[in-house]
């Protein structure tokens, strides 16, 4: 299984949802291959923010080999689930998809809510991290059923 998480600049949570669950999965002895990438073009090439990699660290993944991507059409072909942060990321990757085969492979990371963007407050890396970690247990259970 090929799994995609994205958010707006793909350096806070999509970069906290690819290590954190690509660790969980390895930690589960499931093969799933994790990439992440932003709906912007902003940060392309660069690593997560530091504060993303500063939190990783803290729970023991290291994030810091990751580089910023965007979004492309050619993700539908390449990934089986691609999970969005927020309603934003939801109708910017849906808008590329090119049929409804594709756009059935997107869902919002968590259903019916969002995972908030911790880029303006230091102070939410900590619980963000938690949110998607909780959350990527669920996905990870789910799959394993």
């Amino acid at each position: 299984m090929k799994v995609l998480m994205v958010c707006l600049g793909n350096i806070c949570r999509s970069p906290l949802a690819h290590g954190i669950f690509e660790h969980l999965a390895a930690e589960k002895g499931l093969v799933i291959e994790v990439d992440s990438a932003g709906t912007g073009s902003w940060h392309v090439g660069n690593p997560p923010d530091r504060r993303s990699i500063a939190v990783s660290k803290k729970y023991g993944i290291d994030i810091s080999k990751q580089r910023a991507r965007q979004f492309s059409a050619q993700d539908f072909d390449a990934f089986d689930k691609i999970f969005v942060m927020d309603n934003n990321n939801y109708k910017d990757v849906v808008k590329l998809a090119g049929d409804k085969t594709q756009a059935s492979k997107v869902e919002l990371f968590i259903p019916n809510s969002i995972v908030p963007d911790p880029y303006w407050d230091d102070t939410q890396f900590d619980p963000v991290f938690r949110l998607i970690e909780d959350r990527c247990h669920q996905i990870l259970d789910s799959l394993n059923k």
